[in-house]
């Protein structure tokens, strides 16, 4: 009986070596897959339509380069934001892409990141004073011009524009501002007034029009910030009777954007190649993790107020209804019947 015991004990001490083993070979492989790049993608909101395309697009990406992403939503709250920031932080991401509500107001956060040695891309809009390691965005000096130039080249000379813009805290607002300025200038036409959304919140753009009937009447053109905020404004024009009299522009080409073009509510709108600009969003940030330089001639220099950051800048495009479908529906941005939804007699 005793070699039997002593038997069966050692039997067991063998069995239980063996699970030992296993058990330590499973958590190897978790730790090869922690070992993968992290970055960590914090968006201002999901409220545009567009960014949706771009969180889309970037994990896609990512994840073919054999990066995890984790994404952030920060609803429009700064503070949210923030603390979504300080997460990434303590999880020890190699990368942290910001979409900013409040660029000032994250600063510290960008040095908090970079001091734990993660880096940090400010996407599509720039975060001032920070050093951010890329801004990657559009031209956005350029999308105001096209705006400016669809108004001229619709025949809008020595005329009168009211610009309704998005929100100051988002620091591309006074770049698309300039741009859009400098060619009313020099076709003299005079603003007649600025209004800015808050938040890029669309009802204040509505708002505006109700409440500035005068100004509107007299005006020849609206310039609108985004299409979402001139979805409202076309919708207050409308019950005023005065949609399709106003020129209307907008930017993102977003789909109810394009069914306006079509219809002839909106002049043009700016098409900004977003599958690209999260394509080479998510490329440099990987790169930026391997520590690579990020090389190209598509970079420039930025001058965030403290230092010259490197600029990743992608060329926008200018839609109207003459080239909707060389642009929009050969892109496969929208679809044909999408876009001419309510006017199939156009298609």
């Amino acid at each position: 009986m005793g070699k039997r015991l002593l038997v069966f004990c050692l039997l067991v001490m063998l069995t239980l070596t063996g699970c030992s083993k296993v058990g330590t070979e499973e958590k190897t492989g978790d730790s090869t897959e922690s070992d993968k790049i992290q970055i960590g993608i914090c968006f201002d909101s999901f409220v545009i339509e567009r960014w949706q395309r771009d969180r889309d697009v970037f994990v896609s990406t990512a994840k073919e380069l054999g990066a995890e992403v984790n994404v952030q939503n920060a609803y429009g709250d700064v503070e949210k934001q923030r603390n979504q920031i300080d997460y990434f932080i303590k999880k020890d991401m190699d990368v942290i892409v910001i979409i900013s509500i409040d660029g000032e107001a994250i600063k510290d956060m960008v040095k908090k990141a970079q001091d734990a040695g993660i880096k940090v891309v400010a996407y599509d809009r720039p975060i001032p004073d920070a050093g951010a390691d890329l801004y990657i965005s559009f031209d956005n000096e350029k999308v105001g011009e096209m705006m400016g130039q669809a108004m001229v080249d619709s025949g809008l000379r020595n005329g009168k524009v009211v610009m309704i813009c998005g929100s100051l805290t988002d620091h591309n607002v006074p770049m698309v501002e300039a741009g859009f300025r400098k060619v009313m200038a020099s076709n003299g036409n005079q603003i007649l007034d600025v209004a800015y959304c808050d938040g890029w919140r669309a009802e204040l753009a509505g708002d505006y029009i109700y409440n500035n009937v005068d100004k509107v009447t007299e005006a020849d053109a609206i310039m609108c910030g985004n299409d979402d905020l001139a979805s409202r404004v076309v919708y207050a024009l409308a019950e005023k009777r005065m949609a399709g009299k106003k020129i209307v522009v907008g930017q993102d080409a977003d789909l109810e954007a394009c069914q306006r073009i079509v219809e002839g509510t909106q002049l043009m709108t700016v098409y900004k190649p977003i599958e690209k600009l999260a394509q080479k969003a998510a490329t440099a940030a990987v790169d930026l993790a391997l520590g690579k330089e990020i090389e190209g001639e598509d970079i420039s220099d930025y001058d965030d107020g403290s230092q010259i950051v490197p600029y990743l800048k992608i060329e926008p495009i200018s839609v109207t209804a003459r080239n909707m479908d060389d642009v929009i529906i050969k892109s496969g941005f929208h679809l044909k019947e999408d876009v001419y939804l309510n006017v199939p007699s156009k298609k």
